[in-house]
């Protein structure tokens, strides 16, 4: 079981066996490419529907949570004095926006309702390096644990 929003993404994505590895927050240190991070704590919020009585201090409250889903690959490799050849394997962000987009998180502590994905955004090559941001739209319930000190 997985402890917050990026771990349930992060064991999903392990789960599927892309060949990639997938980190929360960061890469390793020293860290070849290509790779997968997975970061949380972008803006949350109550969810527009589904929040109960107001007056119900045990009312469930849904919330819908922001996660980016970062592939970042070498773009090119070189292959003899002035040649290189494209690394990026094409289609994978795709793949993996797929395997997120309607599908459940198990992994989660919460009850998640809803797993959309906003949209894929190709950061330009710096560094020979390719980004593409993959941004996740989760809709779970708030754990008490995560708003009551313990």
């Amino acid at each position: 079981m997985a402890a917050t929003t990026a771990g349930a993404i992060k064991a999903r994505l392990e789960a599927l066996q892309f060949g990639v590895p997938v980190f929360r927050d960061g890469p390793r240190e020293g860290q070849a490419e290509p790779y997968i991070v997975v970061q949380e704590g972008l803006p949350a919020g109550l969810a527009r529907t589904g929040n109960g009585d107001f007056g119900d201090p045990d009312a469930e409250l849904i919330i819908d949570e922001t996660v980016t889903v970062d592939l970042v690959q070498q773009a090119r490799v070189r292959t003899g004095a002035g040649t290189t050849r494209n690394a990026e394997r094409y289609g994978l962000a795709e793949s993996i926006a797929h395997a997120l987009h309607g599908r459940p998180l198990p992994a989660h502590p919460a009850r998640v309702t809803a797993v959309r994905v906003d949209g894929i955004d190709r950061i330009p090559i710096a560094d020979n390096r390719v980004r593409h941001s993959i941004t996740v739209q989760v809709t779970r319930a708030l754990l008490r644990s995560e708003v009551v000190p313990q």
